[in-house]
């Protein structure tokens, strides 16, 4: 007699980090007899991978777990995640919740309490997208004043690149056409070298570049986050030279003020940062993408300190830029440095630089038109208030819309920019015979994917 059938249901907050390690986690299940709840049907066991990066994350955390026990009644639920190693004792004393994973180094033992007898070496596909996050690397080791995940995954553990470029070539094999290349601190990626075998050779990032790059197909990588003290000439030279990786980057700036980097004891200063990325510009020729991150309202910050920021952007001619209100995190040394910004000015402050990254993403948008260059877009969703339209993003990172299908979903749209707005680029299909060819071959794959979730 067949064992019965046992369901799962797995809520991820947070980074592609935390998004890979759900999706490793969904593949070991699945592998030992487990299949996801569909919506109105409660789940055997519940597994919530949580964020710690600002109190919010906590928050929605804590709600997600108290909604799932509502929602499946009797559940038994896991918690990994950040914030389940920040505060393990508040997290287990949350409604149906038997086990918390503070190190995910104890993931296998704790699956195995629930007959899951080991966990997959890499993933095989990403549920739900078009583009696979891989994760390469974990933890950090600086000492941001700002920030609460180097205490929540400390050290630094590289990956094999072996391994790596071995799941690589499945998720390509699997129908995947770009390849997100993540971690906490991927530029760290290779200084540890303990996970080295007999004949293996230390790689550093732009090693792994190189190895991914020699595998073949219609595929593209990009790399999720850099810091630019970690751009150095064999960076450079290899974002020059391996043509599958996108010529879209994201160095994180946090601030635009000298003495703002100092308070918040990061590794550059702007002079430097805005030197890397005109040599990264020198090297690729046609324009790259640049995008970044951005705190507003960092303790002290001034008026002038502001105004540095908008204008180190406006030099960098970023395209995109994520602004974060700073939250002010226990555990940090920022949570007790004195000047702590009024709530009202953070949100002017976000809304101006807010305003200016729209204007520098149009202006960006706009040098795509009459350029020539020709945009390769991933196809992800249909546009629901556009029938017969497409939308995704270029190897520049561009969102796109374009004339398509849903047999265009997960494959490659050559075309050309004709108008756009601050919100996105509008372009018309280039067609060519392979690529017709590529969406007939590739719509079983991309409805069979559709199907399954």
């Amino acid at each position: 007699m067949n064992a019965p059938e046992r369901t799962c249901r797995l809520i991820t907050l947070g980074c592609k980090v935390n998004q890979y390690e759900t999706q490793l986690v969904r593949e070991a299940l699945r592998e030992n007899g487990f299949r996801e709840a569909p919506d109105g049907e409660s789940a055997d066991l519940c597994v919530v991978n949580t964020c710690t990066v600002t109190n919010n994350g906590d928050s929605k955390s804590r709600q997600a777990i108290r909604q799932l026990a509502r929602k499946n009644p009797g559940t038994k639920t896991i918690v990994m995640g950040c914030y389940a190693t920040r505060d393990p004792q508040a997290v287990s004393e949350l409604p149906n919740v038997i086990e918390v994973v503070t190190d995910k180094r104890e993931l296998p033992d704790v699956l195995g309490r629930f007959g899951i007898v080991d966990l997959p070496a890499g993933i095989s596909e990403f549920a739900g997208h078009h583009r696979a996050f891989v994760k390469i690397q974990d933890g950090c080791i600086l000492k941001c004043s700002y920030c609460i995940i180097p205490s929540v995954r400390p050290g630094l553990r590289s990956r094999r690149p072996s391994d790596i470029e071995e799941e690589v070539r499945r998720l390509v094999d699997n129908g995947y056409r770009e390849i997100v290349i993540s971690g906490v601190h991927v530029g760290h990626f290779g200084i540890d070298t303990n996970n080295l075998m007999p004949g293996d050779r230390p790689e550093r990032l732009w090693d792994l570049f190189r190895r991914l790059d020699r595998i073949p197909g219609d595929w593209r990588m990009r790399l999720s986050s850099i810091e630019t003290v970690e751009v150095n000439d064999d960076f450079i030279k290899a974002a020059g030279d391996c043509e599958h990786l996108c010529p879209q980057f994201h160095p994180a700036l946090q601030s635009g003020s000298d003495t703002v980097l100092q308070r918040m004891r990061r590794r550059y200063r702007v002079g430097r940062f805005l030197e890397r990325l005109e040599q990264i510009r020198d090297m690729l020729g046609d324009d790259p993408a640049f995008t970044t991150d951005v705190i507003v309202g960092f303790p002290g910050e001034t008026d002038a300190e502001f105004e540095e920021t908008l204008e180190t952007c406006r030099l960098a001619r970023f395209m995109k830029v994520h602004v974060f209100p700073y939250s002010r995190r226990d555990g940090t040394a920022a949570a007790d440095f004195s000047g702590q910004i009024s709530g009202n000015v953070i949100k002017d402050r976000v809304r101006a630089l807010s305003d200016l990254e729209r204007d520098l993403a149009l202006d960006f948008y706009h040098s795509r038109i009459g350029s020539g260059a020709e945009q390769i877009v991933l196809a992800e969703r249909t546009c629901a208030d556009r029938p017969g339209w497409v939308k995704g993003s270029d190897q520049w990172y561009i969102p796109t819309e374009v004339r398509g299908t849903d047999a265009d979903l997960g494959t490659f749209i050559p075309c050309v920019a004709e108008e756009a707005n601050r919100e996105r680029v509008q372009a018309s299909r280039v067609e060519r015979p392979e690529q017709i060819e590529s969406r007939i071959t590739s719509a079983p794959l991309v409805a069979s994917r559709q199907a399954a979730h």
